[in-house]
């Protein structure tokens, strides 16, 4: 099947059925942590400094719909990395398409401006410090981090989404969304593992809410689709106990990289956008 086809079944609200798909789809994967699922056994040896998993969320839709695959998903990846050499010896992530690709999924956004990290940290240390009590990071940060993601990670996105079109002009391109790190409310269980102070629980989903609208509308302004998780990773965060959570907590978590998707998270992943696109 085509790009061309495959756009135009999920414009339609269509299917692609996977013994079409089998022969014909040529799917790069680009992206950060979140689609490179590091953390998630087995590793992929071939490169190590991107800490890829071999079961990250691409890997699980090219094996279900016999996609030909090739994955160039990078741990901490920026959006400049689409387009730059993150480590030495690591090409640029649009080097992996051509004219010839015809599906493109990735996550990107939340390492820019280290908005990820930067929150977690910030508002994890104002949470032990304070007990657990008040909006201590929220206090001290206001709308610094939104300010950001607009001042900086929309217009990166949205030039790189540009340049993605030009190297893969015959692409479906598909922009996925964070699922859920924290609940809507403060979990007082949780606070051994997320120790974020009740008032910064919904402060840092706010934030999220607002960087996946940012990629969301980048999309939306250069034709590129987007898999939408807010409603699908409802009562899945970090919070939830093991089989249910997508999401490793910061503290006490099964993962070697905290506050990222673990195994059934990338497989959920896999299976939304895979719905989504009507894929198989």
């Amino acid at each position: 099947m085509t790009a061309s086809a495959l756009t135009g079944a999920l414009a339609l609200g269509g299917t692609v059925t996977t013994a079409h798909a089998e022969s014909t789809l040529n799917y790069a994967a680009l992206g950060d942590s979140y689609s490179a699922g590091s953390g998630v056994l087995p590793v992929d040896p071939t490169n190590l400094l991107c800490l890829r998993s071999t079961a990250n969320y691409p890997h699980i839709i090219a094996s279900r719909t016999g996609a030909r695959l090739k994955d160039v998903t990078c741990g901490a990846a920026q959006t400049k990395d689409f387009t730059g050499s993150q480590y030495l010896g690591v090409a640029p992530q649009a080097d992996a398409l051509n004219a010839g690709t015809d599906l493109v999924t990735f996550t990107m956004g939340g390492n820019d401006n280290n908005t990820f990290i930067n929150a977690m940290l910030t508002c994890g240390t104002a949470g032990l410090l304070s007990g657990g009590k008040g909006s201590p990071c929220k206090d001290e940060k206001g709308t610094a981090f939104d300010e950001e993601i607009d001042a900086h990670t929309h217009p990166a996105l949205k030039a790189a989404l540009q340049k993605l079109r030009a190297k893969a002009p015959n692409a479906l391109i598909v922009a996925l969304g964070y699922p859920w790190i924290t609940p809507p409310v403060a979990d007082p269980v949780c606070f051994a593992k997320l120790p974020l102070a009740s008032g910064d629980v919904p402060y840092l989903r706010g934030i999220q809410a607002h960087l996946n609208a940012v990629v969301q509308r980048a999309a939306a302004e250069t034709g590129a689709a987007y898999v939408d998780f807010a409603q699908a990773s409802e009562g899945h965060d970090a919070c939830k106990p093991v089989g249910t959570r997508w999401i490793e907590p910061l503290l006490f978590g099964q993962s070697i990289v905290p506050v990222h998707p673990n195994a059934l998270g990338e497989q959920r992943m896999a299976e939304r956008t895979k719905n989504t696109l009507g894929l198989g």
